[in-house]
């Protein structure tokens, strides 16, 4: 477990491989080393220790040391792992890099970040020196094994900064989250002492995800949830619905964590008896279909245990479901701890005794930010903003029911609002994915000049045909409120994704808008009157 008073993720990591010299930290499957052109097995706690300390060795020799930021594009690779704790050691800060990235975002995050240097897959090394170049900044970029050049003179100021991590940026450029060591070491601790349904044991946990390793989930959650309890961290490239449950299998894990139509996808999939042949205890997420919940947890053995954070609140602000009596198939995110304080609150600010409002959220007692990111970097308006009042705001809407119990709406952004109804962009994106034809859909908002906004619906699917798409929104109104259905469909070659398969929301709306005057979009509002159904 991770001491009281342990001073940064080093620390927490050194004090795991002392304990558990001979234990498993990282596996790399064969699939994928395949993949990576990377060797396969295991990296124990003692061989991790001592590459760590070989590579924080040398950063030092070279100069780097508390105050700088090194940005780090490894993919999914276990060494990504490595050079943040060696940086840690040294006091200075890891920015990782989403490999989907290209120029122009690339540039923006250097000149933000303004990192002393870029460590990066051999294949990207003249991308981040060009977006250096085009940012202004003095910031070499070299492969993991390149010799190290001297830090460039300037470096920033010294700060308790672990890590700068960005946010998705769908309102305007991304923001840059500075994530102090203490929010790492929190959301470690909380994991470690969940229990109920996600209990983690120091017997030998082997947990596998799929998920981006850039990302707070597996930077936060899964790496620190393991160092915590001496297990092993298994990332995958990514999610491969057809070889997971073979995944699975093959790394011996115990927990898992998915995200996004990740358990949709996996129900799309032929039944078999090995689907529950495997030593998996519970998975920890978000996301998954309502409808499909309770049949995935019947047919795979073990139950999806919902989950709600964000990288701004880390633990300082987590809701889970992992405690009994369970509301399978509400998107339920169970009830706030005690050491969480939530508000749900209308657009004026007003509490809403029930219906649905956007969270607020804070860490209960003395320090209302415990556990939760630092600022936003270079932007104090925005943090300034997002704690207006005490409380952070997480623009995400949801309900809380009297015996606590508090319930997923969408984001506040994908409400759409028409003729005075709110409706969830989720709820209708649900309902879609379980229609048979329907391969992948997503729902964003439109101007209507009569309703204020109308629903559309971009589709993807084997069979795009103005009949499909009436027998689509025919069947919608046989599932939903009229005025949820479909009012357009468009169908897609692709949605909009994010490295971990959610839909990019502004870029969805803009795809919309664009398709909103085509010829091939079908326009089915006709069909949506009350009573239709």
């Amino acid at each position: 477990m991770i001491a009281p008073d342990c001073p940064n993720v080093y620390a927490a990591f050194a004090a795991s491989a002392a304990r558990w010299p001979d234990r498993d930290m990282l596996a790399v499957l064969p699939e994928t080393a395949d993949i990576y052109g990377i060797e396969a097995g295991s990296i124990r706690y003692a061989m991790a220790a001592a590459q760590v300390d070989a590579l924080a060795d040398r950063l030092a020799a070279a100069g780097y040391g508390a105050g700088h930021r090194v940005m780090v594009l490894l993919e999914n690779r276990p060494a990504f792992f490595l050079w943040f704790l060696a940086l840690n050691r040294l006091g200075a800060s890891i920015v990782p890099v989403n490999p989907d990235l290209r120029a122009a975002e690339l540039s923006y995050m250097v000149g933000h970040a303004e990192p002393a240097l870029a460590v990066c897959i051999p294949t990207r090394v003249d991308d981040l020196m060009q977006a250096a170049q085009a940012a202004g900044v003095d910031m070499p970029a070299i492969t993991p094994d390149a010799p190290l050049p001297r830090p460039r003179d300037g470096a920033q100021l010294a700060r308790n900064e672990a890590a700068m991590l960005y946010t998705s940026g769908t309102t305007g450029q991304p923001k840059g989250c500075v994530l102090p060591n203490a929010y790492f070491l929190m959301a470690g601790r909380w994991y470690a002492d969940a229990g109920g349904l996600c209990e983690l044991t120091t017997d030998g946990e082997r947990m596998i995800t799929p998920l981006p390793i850039f990302h707070m989930n597996a930077m936060a959650y899964s790496l620190m949830a393991m160092i915590a309890v001496g297990g092993c961290l298994i990332a995958l490239d990514r999610f491969h619905p057809r070889t997971w449950w073979q995944s699975v299998q093959d790394s011996r894990a115990t927990c898992l964590h998915y995200l996004g139509v990740m358990p949709s996808m996996l129900m799309g999939l032929p039944a078999s008896p090995e689907d529950t042949n495997h030593t998996v205890s519970f998975g920890f997420g978000a996301g998954v279909d309502p409808k499909l919940h309770a049949d995935f947890e019947a047919r795979f053995g073990f139950p999806l245990v919902e989950a709600w954070a964000m990288t701004e609140t880390g633990a300082g602000a987590v809701i889970c479901a992992n405690q009994m009596p369970r509301r399978v198939g509400e998107s339920c995110l169970g009830k706030p701890g005690p050491d969480l304080d939530l508000l749900i609150v209308d657009e004026a600010g007003n509490d809403t005794s029930g219906a649905p409002g956007e969270l607020l959220v804070r860490h209960a007692g003395d320090d209302p930010r415990r556990g939760f990111f630092a600022a936003y970097y270079k932007n104090p308006q925005a943090t300034d903003e997002a704690w207006q009042g005490g409380w952070f705001h997480t623009g995400d809407i949801v309900r809380q029911e009297a015996d606590g119990s508090v319930f997923f709406v969408d984001r506040k952004k994908n409400v759409i609002r028409r003729s005075g109804e709110n409706i969830a962009a989720v709820e209708v994106e649900s309902v879609l994915m379980r229609h048979p034809a329907v391969r992948a859909a997503a729902v964003t908002a439109v101007p209507d000049p009569v309703r204020g906004d109308e629903v559309f619906a971009c589709i993807v699917t084997d069979d795009p045909t103005p009949d499909l798409a009436q027998s689509i929104t025919d069947w919608c109104l046989t599932q939903l409120a009229y005025y949820k259905a479909p009012g357009f469909i468009a169908f897609v070659a692709a949605l909009p994704l994010t490295a971990t398969q959610k839909v990019q929301r502004a870029q969805l709306k803009t795809m919309a808008t664009g398709l909103l005057d085509d010829p091939a979009t079908i326009d089915l509002r006709h069909l949506k009157k009350r009573g239709a159904a």
